[in-house]
Formats: structure tokens, sequence, C-alpha cells
């Protein structure tokens, strides 16, 4: 069989397929409305395929609609937030860390004296030093190459998982398979992440000492010898390998792209990077910043949260499925049916913010300045499925903003024009951009 006739064939299969699916999905009563599919092709077409949450928003209100799962998703979480919480989030111990990491930081930005340098791979490290503390018990200085290759493997990943070729790959994988492309790149480097995740529990292995459990890892492989029928059933290598992935990618990416652009954006808005300066100096002067200063420090927490909504680093969240037939809003919802979680719709949303696209802190003050929750306000999603390190990196976010506003004002290159569209990719990043740091001490 040629070339030709095998991509017929399957041109033919896939049509197939689709019509039956279209042919199920019409069989149900009340099923969501939503814009009809082409043959083979679904909607794809109608996508913005390098922001796809910007059509499905367009979607949702025009028609008023609103992955690891079962058992073994449960089990991971639940180990994965108890052994968080053992080592150390939301404890002193874990503050402590980030405060030590973040003068490492300090002292980083001090060597560029004011000059113009690219912020990505010190701020990367800085975040991953915390997250590699909890899983391994060390740190890696921000030149080690081994820290810097795994970082370039997960910001590329980032990078290309947002690529229109990537997003085609996920609606036809049986089809795109068979060409070259950046989901290629992609597999290439989730194999050699994983080879050193296994390296580095193997070697863990030997020097195990289940009375004395030093990280995650530990945990984890102390877990595989306990005998009990879960140990073999879930506690198995490629769990371990996942785990430590989805943590290490999930504790840098996001807190680090966080904090980028909350340099960004002090730079776009000098006047509010003042106030946060003042602010700093009349609560914590030229003490290291604690989490106990956050509730003195309204202004400086608007802030924050304002960085991370109008950050907007997960739009789309991640894909969800129902686990079993729902009824939602008079509309039914088979097991099994696909549901995205749109979190850019809640971020962005003029009932709970008044000024949505644009950088207003007030949107997190009252009329007399004190700090105020909104509902509205989730952007490390909600429900049983929310991010696990939510509480780490609020305590990340806080600790490496004040300590960097602290010692430093922060100033665009001469002539410079700020960029606030985000950079192609499956989160929000910003583009990149250089930095002065002027020490302020």
């Amino acid at each position: 069989m040629d070339l030709v006739t095998l991509l017929v064939s399957l041109v033919v299969i896939l049509f197939l397929v689709n019509a039956f699916k279209n042919q199920k999905q019409g069989n149900y009563k009340n099923f969501p409305p939503g814009p009809k599919p082409l043959p083979i092709i679904g909607n794809v077409l109608m996508l913005d395929m390098s922001k796809p949450h910007k059509t499905f928003m367009e979607v949702m209100y025009k028609f008023c609609v609103v992955f690891s799962s079962g058992e073994n998703w449960k089990v991971m979480r639940r180990f994965a937030i108890s052994t968080l919480r053992d080592y150390g989030m939301g404890k002193k111990a874990i503050e402590n860390k980030i405060i030590e990491e973040a003068e490492c930081l300090v002292q980083k930005l001090k060597s560029y004296e004011g000059k113009p340098f690219d912020n990505l791979t010190c701020i990367n490290a800085a975040a991953a030093n915390i997250i590699v503390s909890i899983l391994l018990s060390r740190r890696f200085e921000y030149e080690d190459p081994t820290i810097l290759r795994l970082m370039r493997l997960t910001n590329e990943n980032a990078r290309l998982l947002g690529s229109p070729w990537v997003r085609m790959y996920n609606s036809f994988p049986s089809l795109m398979d068979w060409f070259p492309g950046a989901h290629r790149t992609i597999f290439g480097n989730v194999r050699e992440f994983q080879k050193f995740i296994r390296a580095t529990f193997t070697k863990q292995k030997k020097e195990l000492d289940v009375n004395d459990q030093r990280n995650l890892v530990d945990a984890f492989l102390a877990k595989q010898q306990e005998g009990k029928p879960e140990s073999s059933e879930y506690y198995h290598n490629d769990n371990l390998t996942a785990l430590v992935g989805n943590l290490f990618g999930a504790g840098m990416e996001t807190t680090s792209t966080t904090l980028r652009w909350g340099l960004l954006l002090m730079m776009k808005h000098p006047e509010i990077q003042q106030k946060v300066h003042d602010e700093i100096e009349r609560v914590i002067g030229s003490a290291p910043p604690q989490m106990e200063h956050r509730k003195q420090m309204p202004y400086t927490d608007a802030v924050i949260h304002e960085i991370q909504r109008f950050g907007d680093i997960v739009p789309g969240n991640l894909p969800h499925a129902t686990t079993e037939d729902v009824t939602f809003r008079g509309y039914f919802l088979p097991k099994g049916t696909l549901v995205i979680p749109l979190l850019h719709s809640t971020l962005r949303d003029k009932t709970y913010f008044e000024k949505p696209d644009d950088f207003y802190p007030e949107h997190f003050l009252d009329s007399k300045g004190n700090f105020k929750k909104n509902e509205a306000f989730i952007p490390f999603s909600i429900g049983k499925r929310s991010c696990a390190g939510e509480t780490l990196a609020k305590m990340e976010l806080f600790l490496f903003f004040t300590t960097l506003l602290q010692n430093f004002t922060f100033k665009p290159t001469l002539g410079a024009k700020l960029d606030l569209s985000p950079a192609l990719g499956a989160t929000n990043s910003p583009k990149p951009f250089e930095i002065c740091a002027t020490s302020r001490r």
C-alpha cells in the first residue's frame, strides 16, 4: 500500500468515526447547543489556534454552555497534597527556604549592576529550586547545566504545546502522527526529562532509609515497600515519574511566569511600583519580608492578586471530563463529555471586575484601602481538581515579589516598548523582555 492510498484510507476512517460520534451525540436530548461541526475536521477552522480560549469565550456567550482520572488520580493527589504538607507547604520551614532563595535571587540581580538582562533564566531557577527542595532536598546554582537543561525542556514544551501544529495533533493524533512537527520535539523532551527523573530516584532508592525520609521522592519509594495492595497498584515507577514531572513543571513554570508578569507590569506602571515601595518601607523596612507582613500590606497584596488576574496564566485550565451523566442548567452531559473550565471567562468578567482588560489593583481594595476578596478570582481553579500547590504558590509569590521590590527599582531598557500581549504557548507568559534592576540599598 503506497502512502497516498494509506492517507486516503485514514481520511475515510476519520470521516466515519466523526460521523458516528456526531450521530451518537445527536441521540441525546438537551445536549448543549454549539456550532455545527464539519465532517472530519469538526470545528477546527473556527478556532483561534494561537489562543483558543478567545474562541471558547465567543462560543459560551453565544450558546450558553458551559486528563489521570479515577482511583489512580485520587490516590496520587492525596499523596501529593499530604506529602507537600509534610515537607513544608504552608509551614515556616518552607517559608525560610523561600526567603533564602529570594536572597540568592537578589544577589544574582545585583551582579548585573543595573545593566539590561533577560530575567527568564534566573527567575525560573529560583522558582524551580523551591519545588526541587521538596522533591529532592537540594538546590541548584543558577548556572548549573542540569537545571538549565531541565528548564529548557519545560519551557520549550510549554511554548510548543500552544502552537497551532500541536493543537492540530491533539485533534487528529492518528493522522498527524505521520508527519514531522512540534509534537515530535515535545515527545523527545518528555523522554529526556523522564530519563533524568528515573536516574534520580533509582539513585535515591539505593540510599533509602524508610525511617529517615528526606523528601517527596523518599516518601513515594517508602510507599512502594509497604507491601500493601496499593503499593504495587499505584506506587509504581511510572506514577512516580509522572508525579515528579508534573510537580516540577507546574511548580516552576506558572510561579515564575507570574513573577515575570509582575516585573513587566511594575515597569509599565511606575506609579504603582512606587506605591508598593512605599508600603514595603512603611511596614517591613530593611528586614527580610515574611508571610506575617502580608496582612499589614493590603496594597501590595492587591497588586499581587491583580498580577495573577491580569496575567491570566492558564486561561483554559486543563480539559476535564464528566465522570457520570450530568444535567447542568437544563442541558444533558453524558458520562465522558469533555469539559473545558474557562478560567479566562471569570478573571475578565465585567460583573466582578470594573476594568477587566486593564491592570487595576483597586479590583482588590475597598473604598478605605483595605484588601477585599473577590469570588471571581480563581487563578488556581476550584473544586477537587484545583491546583495542589496553591498554598505554596501564594507564599512564593508574596515573598519573592516583596523581596525583589524591597531591593530594586525595575525599569525598561532605554527606548523599549513594553508589550503586554502574551507569547504563544500553553500558558500565557510575557513575551521576552530585558529589564534594568537598580539597587535601592
